[in-house]
């Protein structure tokens, strides 16, 4: 009897620990263990926070244990639409087409406002070069692939840029980063819309690839010459130079959690019923036109309720005594409004 009881226990501590984490994995009654582990994968934008909440939420529930795999908003979406997580991440809302892919309907929830800059290399120059939309969407294009070119020297002048080469440097996974930056730039150029498009993952013209924000910003950072696109935190952390950008008022604005909260003013106003919105090249003097929301994704009727009602308990909290924690990680809190929306919009997460 003692052989049998012990196995009975072990059983139900691996299935909560391993395949409880599944959506459409067998319920495990969360009173088996003394530990809810629920495990997420997705966007590298927001990770640093999330790595925050997760620990914070987990010293304050010792019983719930967040994993979260930072691969980028493309693997987030395909583990779960292949429900091989309970959770996912994102920074580009999925799409008409992805949601219907899914076994269930799915839920977004944002988290927090981020902004995405364009990073440089560029040995000798001293302060914070500007850039339009249309120029970086160029050198993306292969369209300008000096320093000195006269579209980058007529937005910079008393700069002297050098006469070398650009080496462009984008994301190589899908990505919700890639996702924001190309659709301001499609937004911005129409030849960069027509060639390359928008989605979390595209056909570069030109470039190297580094995996995650991380892998970008460390291509930036070893690469004289070069240039790229990170969430703002990763620019901060690897200490790469970035540039102020253009806005749709004219404005040359570098980011910051004012100027990306600017940016989220009038979407705040406007906010539609799933939350899958676009804020990018935002109207507004001090908006920062490359900003967006990044979500968290849940299933709406999970099989696993137990880990279902963890997550509701986790993304209320994250919503309120969560968000404080978010401006000196470089991210900007939700608006109030919006976190009032999401709170009702919480209750349709079936959790029992």
């Amino acid at each position: 009897m003692k052989i049998m009881r012990a196995l009975m226990v072990t059983a139900a501590v691996l299935t909560v620990a391993c395949g409880g984490g599944t959506p459409a994995g067998n319920a495990t009654a969360p009173q088996a263990s003394k530990e809810l582990q629920i495990n997420g994968a997705g966007a590298t934008f927001p990770y640093p926070i999330y790595s925050k909440w997760f620990s914070e939420y987990n010293t304050l529930h010792p019983e719930v244990r967040i994993n979260y795999q930072s691969i980028g908003s493309g693997g987030g979406i395909r583990q779960l639409t292949n429900q091989t997580v309970f959770f996912g991440a994102t920074d580009g809302p999925m799409s008409e087409e992805q949601l219907k892919a899914a076994p269930g309907p799915v839920l977004h929830f944002p988290t927090v406002l981020g902004a995405v800059v364009p990073i440089y290399n560029v040995p000798g120059i001293e302060g914070d070069l500007r850039f339009s939309g249309a120029v970086l969407a160029d050198i993306y294009l292969g369209k300008i692939k000096k320093w000195n070119d006269p579209a980058l020297a007529k937005l910079n002048a008393g700069v002297k840029l050098p006469a070398t080469d650009i080496t462009v440097v984008h994301r190589s996974d899908g990505s919700g980063t890639t996702f924001i930056f190309v659709d301001f730039l499609s937004k911005v150029s129409p030849a960069f819309k027509e060639k390359v498009g928008v989605a979390t993952s595209v056909n570069w013209p030109v470039g190297v690839g580094g995996k995650g924000n991380e892998g970008v910003a460390g291509l930036v950072t070893q690469t004289p010459g070069s240039i790229g696109y990170v969430e703002l935190i990763y620019a901060k952390q690897t200490k790469t130079a970035y540039g102020a950008v253009q806005n749709a008022a004219g404005e040359f604005v570098k980011a910051s959690v004012e100027a990306v909260t600017a940016a989220a003013a009038e979407a705040a106003a406007n906010m539609p019923a799933d939350f899958r919105v676009s804020i990018t090249n935002a109207p507004g003097k001090t908006a920062y036109p490359i900003a967006s929301f990044t979500w968290m994704l849940l299933f709406e009727n999970p099989t696993d309720k137990a880990q279902s009602a963890a997550m509701v308990n986790f993304l209320k909290w994250a919503l309120t005594d969560g968000q404080k924690g978010a401006t000196e990680l470089g991210y900007a809190p939700l608006p109030a409004s919006v976190i009032s929306l999401e709170q009702a919009a919480l209750a349709k997460v079936k959790v029992s």
